[in-house]
């Protein structure tokens, strides 16, 4: 059956703080060469979205200006020198953007394998957390099996995701989270401590459950204050990594613990990487996370799905920091 040349996708008109996203039709893309063409069944939220919206985040020379960063659907049609797919086949995708739309294109080695146990709502939850999650903690922080883990942000997408990835394979699991429910949401996934920063400070906290060693890996999307607490609460050799810094980047810091404790600041971004890099990530998270989806051990948290035309309404959502877990929009 020949796809339609229109489709309809989420347009930012007005970027900025009274941005408004809107479903029009557009023209049909095409893959390219290593790429593929989903037909999106759903799609997840991520705050690089809300940046995107706000126009402070665009998106890389080259990709679509359509929102969405994951999805996940069935492959309609392949470009040129695609091996790994076939049209029919159930995938959840990364992207530099797109997925907000009834079709979106992806490089085939950011695509990963739907597993028959979880619904596509589920699937679209899983992309961008497990790449995130991966290629920080494993291949930046080169966590290893027994040494301690903490996690900023627990109950996010990211948070719920981490938790449930390491739980068996990290000595302990720190997570901090806002408020009760959500740090019973942490513990119910795996988590050892769960630290409610609204009313607990987490470097005391940590300080006091290693009997004041530390944590050997720091996962953290806060940045700001959180820095110099985050470089308290390490071990000797710890390894702190930032994937955001929604509480600002510019910091004052003595970097003399950092020399003395003989520690490692580092931090990442997925956007910008080429495809090449994104197909190496996706080689680690197959060799036996993706197996903790496929045979039952890692469950999505979802907090609610929206239909694709309430985009902005999903966005508004997520920017209240009220949720638990991931945001979807359906197709």
């Amino acid at each position: 059956m020949p796809l339609p040349s229109t489709m309809n996708a989420i347009s930012i008109e007005s970027p900025g703080m009274e941005a408004r996203l809107v479903l029009k039709p557009r023209a049909m893309p095409k893959p390219g060469a290593g790429q593929v063409l989903i037909k999106v069944h759903a799609a997840g939220l991520n705050r690089g979205d809300l940046l995107q919206s706000m126009g402070l985040y665009p998106p890389p020379k080259g990709t679509t200006d359509v929102p969405g960063l994951e999805a996940a659907g069935e492959i309609a049609a392949i470009g040129a020198g695609v091996t790994m797919w076939k049209p029919g086949d159930k995938v959840a995708a990364l992207m530099a953007g797109g997925g907000y739309a009834e079709y979106a294109l992806a490089d085939e080695g950011s695509c990963l394998p739907v597993p028959s146990n979880i619904s596509m709502v589920e699937a679209a939850a899983l992309p961008e957390a497990f790449f995130t999650v991966w290629t920080n903690i494993i291949d930046r922080a080169q966590l290893k099996r027994g040494e301690t883990l903490m996690i900023h942000g627990g109950a996010s997408g990211i948070g719920t995701t981490a938790i449930q990835i390491f739980r068996d394979y990290a000595g302990a699991i720190f997570a901090t989270a806002g408020g009760p429910e959500k740090t019973a949401l942490c513990v119910s996934l795996g988590a050892t401590r769960a630290i409610d920063y609204r009313t607990e400070d987490f470097a005391a906290i940590v300080k006091a459950e290693t009997a004041g060693r530390g944590v050997d890996v720091i996962l953290d999307m806060v940045g700001g204050d959180y820095v110099t607490k985050n470089i308290a609460s390490l071990a000797v050799e710890g390894r702190l990594v930032n994937i955001a810094y929604q509480n600002g980047s510019k910091v004052e810091l003595d970097l003399m613990q950092v020399m003395l404790r003989r520690l490692t600041i580092t931090a990442s971004t997925l956007r910008i990487r080429t495809a090449a890099q994104k197909a190496a990530i996706a080689e680690g998270i197959k060799d036996w996370a993706w197996g903790l989806v496929e045979d039952g051990r890692f469950k999505p948290v979802i907090d609610k799905a929206y239909p694709l035309a309430e985009a902005g309404a999903a966005q508004a959502h997520m920017a209240k920091g009220t949720h638990a877990g991931k945001i979807i929009l359906t197709v």
